[in-house]
């Protein structure tokens, strides 16, 4: 059974960094994209970042640009978010997700699948 599980999260100030982290079982990551996708209190869930099966290309949100690098090591079968300068409006469940090898272009809920459960991300002083 495909699963992923994020762990990393957690409070922090404004200003700061976390590191995400997504890892597989069941299956190994090699070919699929993997996407982080965040979801605020009321709102909808949103694509952060999306990365290919070989880490060379990626895709960011604009609101994140600069400021969230996604990386893979395929050898630990784990996908990476590092998150800096963090702002209030970061505050989000995170979550990671499966795709196929084209899903990161488009970087959208509908091309992934294999959810995660989600950790929590509140950015607050």
């Amino acid at each position: 059974q495909l699963q992923l599980v994020e762990s990393g999260g957690g409070l922090v100030q404004p200003g700061g960094s976390l590191r995400l982290s997504c890892a597989a079982s069941g299956f190994t990551l090699d070919y699929y994209s993997i996407g982080w996708f965040r979801q605020a209190p009321g709102k909808e869930r949103e694509g952060v970042s999306c990365i290919s099966s070989s880490g060379g290309s990626t895709n960011y949100a604009d609101s994140v640009k600069g400021r969230f690098t996604i990386s893979r090591d395929n050898a630990k079968n784990t996908v990476y978010l590092q998150m800096k300068s963090l702002k209030p409006e970061d505050t989000a469940i995170y979550y990671c997700a499966a795709g196929y090898s084209g899903s990161y272009q488009r970087c959208l809920l509908a091309d992934f699948g294999s959810w995660g459960q989600g950790t929590q991300v509140t950015v607050s002083s």
